[in-house]
């Protein structure tokens, strides 16, 4: 970045050198043609006609003419001198003040709403470019803000609406109850089961509530132990039995046995039941979700697989965003807030490892990439060893302090 100056270097090194040889040569022009030229006897005859009109005899004044000022001769030549190069440097700094002007107005520039671009001086192009960029990242992040802000908006509205639509349900179905007791039992047992399905809906969308806030107010933090990967992965579609059968689902799990890996269990059951529950929203009834996870490398891979409409390849990164949803309804079966994809990915990468997607018009996949425990115990030998080395210096540096210490 130094050498990006060197213009507004020389160019200042150039101002200085003519103001320099200005001085020079105008101060050369006062001493040769001024002070000891014409006006050198005129100035000394003024001084003592001056004098001796306050009443000092001739010889006095001319003792005092060349005691004051003629035998001084060098040193009011030196401040002569500098009181010219003050003037014209003066005037320079007037141009090069116009560098400072520049640059203020660069940042006016960035503070207002102005879409142009900003133009300095030749001089402050490496100003230019950086201003200029700082201006586009600002203006990136308001806008990255402001359509964040505008997708929680319009979440809190929808997510409001899907709140009201399960609750006038349950209010209606308790009232028929309540308002008929001889209905018929089997009747009854209808209404109820609805009523509880519409309350459990209720509750899904009030964790998404909360999970807006825990998401945008705290920081994730894990609390890794050794997760027998196999075991969780079996739970966890045995724990959505429920919900697969409802959807006319099955789910075949496919895993490595004994896989093991470090991490918050809690943390990572919740990745894999956000994305299983993605699959189930978004699959087709009467088809199945694999789950297969295995070792590759030193990193282990899950990957969920179903069967549903073709994610466009422009959107495959976009879903890992917080708000985004594909298709963009607010049906009751799938409404959601968009949250757990975007949760998902920040809990992964936090556990070094990556989340992506893949769809074809066959089957879309989500894999999940974490180290293994082998590679998390070779990355915790080399941390020890690190600081082994950078403690005592390794043997050979323990060995010459020890033999140091035996020579003192």
């Amino acid at each position: 970045m130094k050498n990006n100056y060197r213009k507004l270097k020389f160019s200042m090194l150039l101002q200085t050198l003519l103001v320099t040889a200005l001085t020079v040569l105008v101060g050369g022009f006062l001493l040769n043609y001024v002070i000891d030229g014409i006006y050198n006897d005129s100035f000394a005859n003024i001084f003592v006609d001056v004098m001796m009109a306050l009443h000092v005899d001739e010889q006095t004044a001319i003792d005092w003419y060349w005691r004051l000022i003629g035998d001084n001769k060098t040193f009011y030549m030196i401040v002569g001198f500098l009181l010219l190069f003050a003037a014209f440097f003066y005037i320079a700094l007037t141009k090069m003040t116009r560098y400072v002007d520049q640059i203020g107005d660069g940042i006016e520039n960035i503070v207002s709403d102005s879409n142009e671009p900003i133009h300095l001086i030749t001089e402050l192009k490496p100003i230019e470019i950086r201003l200029n960029e700082i201006k586009a990242t600002i203006r990136r992040q308001e806008l990255e803000a402001e359509e964040g802000e505008k997708k929680k908006n319009d979440l809190v509205i929808f997510l409001a609406h899907d709140l009201k639509t399960p609750l006038t349900s349950i209010v209606a179905y308790l009232s028929m109850l309540d308002s008929h007791p001889d209905m018929p039992e089997e009747e009854r047992a209808k209404y109820t089961h609805i009523a509880l399905e519409k309350s459990i809906r209720l509750g899904e969308l009030i964790n998404e509530f909360f999970d807006i806030t825990r998401y945008n107010l705290q920081q994730i933090e894990l609390e890794p132990i050794e997760i027998n990967l196999s075991f969780m992965l079996e739970q966890l579609a045995d724990e959505l039995y429920g919900v697969l059968q409802e959807k006319h689902l099955s789910c075949q799990v496919n895993v490595e046995e004994n896989l093991v890996v470090y991490g918050d269990p809690d943390k990572l059951a919740r990745v894999f039941d956000n994305i299983l529950r993605n699959a189930i929203a978004y699959c087709y009834e009467n088809t199945r979700i694999e789950i297969e996870a295995q070792e590759k490398g030193g990193k282990v891979e899950i990957v969920f697989t179903n069967r549903g409409d073709r994610i466009p390849g422009d959107m495959l990164q976009t879903i890992f965003e917080k708000f985004y949803r594909v298709d963009g309804s607010r049906s009751s079966g799938t409404g959601g807030a968009g949250l757990g994809l975007a949760i998902a990915k920040e809990i992964v990468e936090l556990h070094g490892g990556r989340i992506m997607a893949r769809s074809d018009d066959l089957k879309t996949q989500f894999i999940v990439t974490l180290p293994s425990k082998t590679e998390k115990e070779e990355e915790h030998a080399d941390e020890i060893h690190t600081h082994r080395r950078r403690t005592f210096g390794g043997k050979s540096g323990r060995r010459k302090r020890i033999q140091q210490k035996e020579k003192r």
